[in-house]
């Protein structure tokens, strides 16, 4: 259950387009430059986040993306479901292909409370509460995957 650098990219393009005006499009170009991400690596990622559902895609001139609903009912897990797969809650922290109650390695005892505590965080956090953290300074945007996960 690591987040890949695609999945990184995939919630600071969500959260930027959060803090824009909702239903206004915004150019992959523009994201991309704000988040200083290579900008066709960003247009593959819009497209995985507009065939998830999470994001409508508009042609043309004043084309752009913007979000489908609102930024409260998109939490983090949704993108990385779509980003990383239905499987992202169900592999092994040491990679076997049957890790489970049954078939457990030697972390699943261990990881299995830590997993269940990190998809809670990942269901809690919306593009709301992120967005809003980012307009009031409180992070910057490129910094939200890494401030997301509480430091003991």
């Amino acid at each position: 259950m690591i987040i890949s650098r695609t999945s990184q990219y995939a919630i600071q393009a969500m959260i930027y387009i959060a803090t824009q005006p909702m239903g206004a499009p915004v150019l992959c170009r523009e994201v991309a430059e704000k988040l200083q991400v290579p900008a066709p690596y960003l247009a593959k990622i819009m497209q995985t986040l507009c065939k998830g559902g999470l994001v409508t895609s508009f042609r043309g001139r004043l084309g752009g993306f913007c979000l489908r609903e609102d930024p409260s009912f998109t939490n983090l897990m949704r993108i990385l479901l779509i980003t990383e797969g239905e499987e992202f809650c169900k592999d092994c922290v040491l990679g076997l292909k049957d890790c489970g109650d049954e078939t457990a390695c030697t972390m699943h005892g261990e990881w299995k409370p830590i997993k269940s505590e990190i998809i809670d965080l990942l269901e809690r956090e919306n593009l709301a509460i992120l967005s809003k953290a980012v307009l009031e300074g409180k992070y910057r945007i490129s910094d939200i995957p890494y401030a997301l996960f509480p430091s003991k």
